[in-house]
């Protein structure tokens, strides 16, 4: 069987990467921040048959138990409708690391693309270690996997509103 040919990744421009690295608080500045954009590095798999697309982190970054970080990815991706995307720790990380996404499961639907953002995916994740390792990621390391999936809708289905916001913002009219 081959699989469903549905989405392209992309890179986001770089005001939008500038913009939500300061408001993730990324340890990087200035040249530093546009040299590391210029190093983004769309997602992949791994092998043929891999199902995830390993995310890589744009710098590198360390967390010691209880601590949390945003990562901003610099990437979109254009996904056909009936498609999302899933967003999920590395297996590894969360085996050895306990490492979880802040939202457990990151939603990433085919209309975040549109949003006002540029559909930019910012992955905030936690080291719950309960043995006390800290967890580290070098730059351009995978941190995270997405893997597409498909959906369906219900047969009385109404939605017709149109996404314009990030986060969060689906329960709000699209707005």
């Amino acid at each position: 069987m081959t699989p469903n040919r549905i989405a392209i990744f992309e890179t986001v421009s770089y005001h939008q990467f500038r913009q939500a690295a300061e408001g993730c608080n990324a340890p990087l500045q200035g040249d530093a921040l546009l040299a590391v954009y210029d190093r983004i590095t769309s997602p992949r798999r791994a092998t043929e048959g891999s199902a995830g697309y390993d995310f890589f982190s744009p710098f590198s970054f360390a967390l010691h138990p209880q601590e949390t970080i945003t990562i901003p990815t610099g990437i979109r991706v254009q996904i056909q409708p009936g498609w999302w995307l899933g967003l999920l720790p590395r297996s590894g990380h969360g085996f050895k690391f306990r490492v979880q996404l802040d939202n457990t499961l990151g939603v990433i639907d085919s209309d975040y693309y549109y949003a006002d953002n540029e559909g930019h995916i910012l992955v905030k994740i936690s080291n719950d270690s309960l043995t006390g390792k800290q967890f580290h990621i070098s730059e351009g390391d995978g941190f995270v996997q997405g893997i597409f999936l498909p959906y369906g809708i219900t047969t009385d289905d109404e939605a017709e509103a149109r996404r314009t916001g990030g986060f969060g913002s689906t329960d709000r009219g699209g707005g």
